[in-house]
Parts: structure tokens; sequence; C-alpha cells
């Protein structure tokens, strides 16, 4: 009794706060290369970085989970895991809520089995390039909480800085574009704003390469359907979705030619990814190849339109749209949460053998395509991030009617065994697949 009136006193309850330890904090500014600049104050890695500037509407940067490899408490809910997200790769992320870093970081490991894949995150560290914020907390507070959001950063040598108006440039942002940006940091602000030329676009280089798995590798190997994944900057979240549901995932690098061992699987997951599209061109050819001759369910990144670069974007939690019938339910409406810069053009009539699955209700953008029933294919594409992670859950169950369809759409001829799979790898000069480790001690 006494504790729990000790605890609901406010005073002392943020007494029991860590703080969030010593914060050289340098002076800082952000610059956009359309003429605007903000100054504050620095935390995290005291150097400066190019990027791509734009905003989350998150609540919170992280997650949390045990930090015991061996305690099976299940996973807390989370808000969003927006930093270790590879899709924000070589990004400068504004948040938009005002206070960000209060609940701290959790260690970053679980165990590796049918429920976990390693990682408590969306990857093992921090993708964006840098972090916007108002006001970074000086102290945090999470019983599963092993550093601050200050440390963190620190640690994987990302900037940040605090002490700017994010709703002004959330405004920005919102009314003339994402826009590229440089952080300053330190010595750095008294040099002038770079120049237009200067601005260093991360859409000129293969994001996806950079955050792709570079070696094959298997989760939940004793699962009674075959998935292979097609990383091409694949949240955790994606991979946790499928081996909860019992699948065995194979998970191969973004430009592994899927057509060689096809046969073996009894379907096709492409994942999110960063940066501009037509650098994953190799992998675009490959799948035309797969969509024209195997007949197995493919869900993932929409294809089949012509896709164009927004103004804006779409980034955020809670997106609203319209769902055109997903494997027996119709005419529903879903929230979702989004980060993609390209979309695809709305044509009349949709190219043969399409038709449109989702459309965002405050741009009508398409969000998603499906194959039509009279195409002779299963094959859903969205825009949106399904597997939540955080956000809203409304889009889930697109893994387990996915998984639905696998099943149901096996073949009867007798299946390959392992084997047969390490001799497929071993051709194409990738060593033999193994159960993915993790090397990152938090």
């Amino acid at each position: 009794m006494i504790a729990r009136t000790l605890i609901r006193n406010k005073v002392f309850a943020r007494g029991l706060a860590t703080h969030a330890g010593p914060n050289t904090a340098l002076p800082a500014v952000l610059h956009l290369k359309t003429g605007q600049s903000f100054h504050g104050r620095s935390f995290g890695a005291p150097n400066s970085t190019f990027g791509e500037t734009v905003f989350s509407t998150s609540i919170t940067s992280c997650k949390f989970a045990p930090c015991s490899m061996t305690d099976e408490t299940p996973l807390k809910p989370t808000d969003t895991e927006s930093m270790t997200d590879p899709s924000y790769r070589s990004q400068i992320l504004v948040f938009t809520t005002p206070l960000i870093g209060n609940y701290g970081v959790p260690c970053n490991k679980v165990p590796i089995n049918s429920q976990e894949v390693g990682v408590v995150m969306e990857s093992e560290g921090i993708q964006c390039s840098a972090v916007v914020v108002a006001d970074v907390a000086e102290k945090f507070s999470h019983h599963a909480a092993v550093e601050s959001l200050a440390s963190w950063c620190r640690r994987f040598n990302v900037p940040g800085i605090t002490g700017v108006d994010t709703r002004e440039i959330t405004r920005l942002l919102r009314d003339q574009g994402t826009t590229l940006g440089r952080l300053a940091v330190g010595a750095d602000v008294s040099a002038p704003a770079p120049s237009a030329e200067q601005y260093w676009d991360p859409s000129t280089e293969n994001l996806v390469d950079q955050v792709s798995t570079k070696v094959p590798y298997y989760l939940n190997p004793e699962g009674d359907v075959r998935i292979a994944v097609l990383d091409f900057g694949a949240k955790a979240n994606i991979l946790r979705s499928l081996v909860r549901r019992n699948a065995a995932v194979t998970v191969l690098p973004w430009n592994f030619d899927f057509n060689s061992i096809r046969d073996q699987y009894d379907g096709l997951f492409l994942t999110n990814g960063p940066g501009d599209p037509r650098h994953s061109m190799n992998a675009a050819l490959n799948l035309r190849k797969t969509l024209q001759e195997w007949d197995k369910p493919i869900i993932g990144m929409a294809a089949g339109l012509e896709a164009y670069r927004m103004t804006f974007g779409n980034r955020g939690h809670n997106q609203p749209g319209p769902r055109f019938g997903i494997l027996g339910i119709d005419q529903s409406r879903v929230a979702s949460i989004q980060n993609h810069q390209y979309a695809l053009k709305l044509t009349d009539p949709f190219p043969a053998g399409w038709e449109p699955f989702f459309i965002n209700c405050n741009d009508s953008s398409v969000e998603g395509i499906k194959s039509t029933a009279d195409s002779g294919r299963k094959v859903w594409g969205v825009q949106f991030h399904p597997e939540s992670a955080g956000g809203p859950l409304d889009t889930m169950e697109m893994f387990t009617d996915f998984l639905a369809e696998c099943r149901a759409h096996r073949l009867t001829l007798p299946r390959t065994t392992p084997a047969d799979l390490t001799s497929s790898f071993n051709e194409k000069g990738y060593t033999t697949p193994r159960l993915q480790q993790i090397s990152v001690t938090a």
C-alpha cells in the first residue's frame, strides 16, 4: 500500500526514472535544400550527415521485449520501430511527437525459434541517417530499457538534433514535399549552408543492396509450408509474422534468381525496401519470369503498373484506405502504416489481369493491386506495411490468408530434400544457408 501510494505521487515517480547520462550537447543546425535552416543542440553521435528529410507521426521510436535469451514472456505492445526500419535508410527522420526517448531503448536481442527471429526491433541497428526531435528526453523510464535514446544513437554513429520546431519542419515537408537535408553538428554549424549542388541524394544509390542480406539463411526450418522471402530491406516483423504462422522461411538476397529454386517452395514473399525501385531492375526482370511461369501465391511490393515518384510521399500511421476484396473479405475500410515515396498510377482500364486492391482515402493513390480471378494467378501487392510494427493491426491477417493460399496450392509432386536445396545454393556461388545468427549484443 505504501509503495503504491509513493508511485502514484508524480514527484516521487519522476525520481524513479533513469537519467540519460551526460550529454555533451554541441550546437547543431538542420539545413534544407529548399533554403530553410533550424538551429538547436545535438545529441547522439557528434558528426554531420546528409540525407532525405522526411517526417513520421510515430509516437515513440522503439519496442520492448525481454532482454534475457531464455525469458519466454511475450513481446509487449509497441508504437513504432521507425528508426530501425530499413525503409528509412539514409533518411533524416523528423518525429512529429514532441517528446521522444522517454521510454529509453530496450535490449535488441531475443532467441531465434518458431516465434522469434533474433531481434526485438526491425533490424540489428539504426537505419536512418539522423534524427530530429522537438525535445529529447533527459530521463527514461521502462522496466525493459537498457540505455537512452542519445546513447543508442551515439553507439550507432547517428547524430540527432533537439530544440527545434518540428511542427514548422513538418508543415514545410507537407507543403513542399520531402527535401534533401544536411544536419551539421559542432564546428560545421558555422559553415554556410550547402549549395543546391552539394546536397547528397540517397536515391542515386542502390540502398536495397546496402540493407539486404548478403547470404541466404533459414528461419523455423521445421515449419509446415515453405516460403521464400526476397529481402529488399525486410522488417523483422515480416519474418516474425511468417514464422509465428508456422512457415519455414528461407531469406534470399534481393538479386537472387528465385526461378532457379522456385519449385521447392510453396510461396514467394517480396519485402519492403528503401530507395528508388529502378535500382532493383534485375529483381524485376526475374520476377517477370516468375509471374509468367509460376502458378503459386506471391505477395509483396506492388507490380504490374507504372510507378511514379510522389511529391510528398505517404508516411505515417493510421492511413485510411478502402479494400476491394481481400481473399473473401469484401469492401471493408482499413488503417495502415505507410512509408513510401513511390506510388502506382491509377489507370482506366487497369492492365489486363490486374485490379485495384487498396486505394488511399487521402490522395486516391493506389495502395495495392491484385491479380484478377480469371488471370489464373494468386498475386497481391501492397504499398503499405501489413505487418504493422508498429501501427494498426487491420491488415495483419494478410499473412494468415497468404499462407492459407500457399498451403492450398501445394503441388502433389514429391517434396525436395534439404540436400537438393543445398546443391542449388552452392551452384549459385552461395554457401549453404544456415539458421540466422544475430551478432549484435544489444
